[in-house]
């Protein structure tokens, strides 16, 4: 028996110092580390200033600001803008690697130009879209004026995605953890402040506003500042003749704008479904829910870009002993974490929602313990496209997600009019679980196929 246990010691000893001498897990882990210190604090103030929002504003309050107003305007953007982050981590890491400044100066400016138009485009649709949006997710018209308030977020973010890529791409996640962590703090202050004058919908959703602008400010300028100090100050002078290669670019911004498309269809645009079928009650029922399951979440997504930048360099360079360990780590890690954190939000959720949010908040546990299935899912898996994304195949992605989207808005339309929010909290759901498992299924076939290939 002693010996069976040394044995198993000593095996646990040679794991841990293996998992430490992983340099590529290392490099992960720390600039997660940025990431997650900021994250973890910020999920404190996110827990704090919902508390304070649904006892000042009630849960038709909450529900209006957080599941339709914010919502809207975002996903409006999101439809009409690419996902630049991912494209800049691409392209621009791989310029910077091979130290070919006056293509990733190109990058940076042609890629940002093309965010900047669509900001403002996507601003303007806004602004066209919202009598109806008040109509037909508020239900009241006299909310307009909110839509349009909201709006000058995306002014404001006019090229977070590609500031942010660069930042990325760069590896200064340190310097997206602090701005990050302010705007938390920024808008948490003010949130406090409104509950403490008793103020109401405007002022909350001033509050937020307030910290969306800051970060998309203070993003930008230090994305211009690292550029400054990689490329030279001159680098935006750059033409953008040096890109000889728009046509793979332009296409895979295309490919990721579509799978950012599918996913706001699928999954982002779900409080707006329930909005247009059922009450701005229920929107705040299953968005209270979906704000307590992020917090699950949040810990995990600053691994999600590190593991990519990881994932590009390791497949770059055929190391696909190195690739599958890193995925097979992380993924321990989120598995951990989503197991501890979400069994204490089943086990206890019941009695801490009406007791930190108000006794109207009750219902919303039913969501909670639902979406924790398909978020938990999803937080163990979160390399699922990026590793396929690292492969140079976006398309598999978006056609997977495209087909299980389709299935799950015939079953929104279909059953959330007469089952409303709890169904709705199961379809989506069942949308991450189908997708995910079949994304993931797909990029371990083409890793362990390029393995044999050499």
């Amino acid at each position: 028996m002693g010996g069976r246990d040394s044995d198993s010691v000593n095996s646990l000893r040679r794991r841990i110092a293996s998992w430490r001498a992983d340099n590529i897990l290392r490099r992960v882990v720390r600039n997660s580390g940025y990431l997650f210190s900021s994250t973890s604090i910020s999920a404190v103030l996110s827990f704090a200033q919902g508390i304070f929002a649904v006892r000042l504003i009630g849960m038709d309050g909450y529900g209006l600001v957080s599941g339709v107003v914010m919502l809207f305007a975002s996903n409006v953007n999101r439809l009409l803008s690419f996902r630049m982050s991912e494209v800049v981590v691409k392209y621009l890491g791989e310029a910077l690697a091979e130290e070919k400044h006056e293509r990733a100066a190109a990058i940076a400016k042609g890629i940002g130009l093309v965010e900047a138009i669509t900001s403002v485009i996507a601003f303007l649709v806004l602004l066209a879209l919202t009598p109806w949006a008040a109509r037909t997710f508020a239900k009241d018209s006299s909310t307009a004026p909110l839509f349009a308030f909201y709006g000058l977020s995306l002014l404001s973010n006019l090229i977070f995605e590609t500031s942010t890529g660069v930042l990325q791409a760069t590896d200064r996640f340190d310097r997206v953890a602090v701005i990050n962590l302010v705007q938390s703090i920024i808008t948490a202050v003010m949130i406090f402040a409104d509950f403490l004058l008793k103020r109401g919908v405007w002022d909350i959703l001033t509050a937020y506003l307030v910290g969306k602008t800051f970060t998309g400010i203070a993003v930008i300028y230090f994305a211009v500042r690292e550029l400054n100090k990689r490329l030279g100050r001159d680098w935006y002078r750059v033409s953008l003749r040096q890109l000889t290669d728009w046509r793979s670019i332009v296409g895979f911004a295309i490919n990721t704008n579509l799978n950012g498309t599918v996913n706001l269809f699928a999954r982002d645009n779900a409080p707006l479904y329930l909005a247009a079928f059922r009450s701005v009650t229920e929107v705040g029922y299953f968005k209270l829910a979906l704000n307590l399951v992020n917090m699950v979440a949040l810990p995990i997504e600053p691994f999600i870009w590190p593991t990519y930048a990881e994932l590009t360099r390791s497949i770059a360079l055929h190391q696909w002993q190195e690739t599958k360990r890193l995925l097979r780590r992380v993924s321990a890690i989120a598995g951990g974490w989503t197991l501890a954190a979400g069994g204490a939000l089943v086990a206890l959720g019941w009695w801490i929602l009406p007791f930190v949010y108000g006794a109207s908040a009750g219902p919303a546990y039913f969501s909670l313990v639902i979406l924790l299935i398909g978020f938990g899912v999803a937080n163990i898996f979160h390399w699922n496209r990026p590793l396929l994304l690292a492969f140079g195949q976006p398309g598999f992605p978006l056609m997977a997600m495209t087909v299980v989207c389709v299935a799950e808005i015939a079953l929104i339309f279909l059953l959330v009019p007469r089952f409303g929010y709890l169904a709705e909290s199961a379809i989506v759901s069942g949308f991450f679980v189908v997708a995910i498992g079949w994304i993931v299924w797909r990029g371990l076939t083409v890793l362990h196929q390029r393995e044999i290939s050499g």
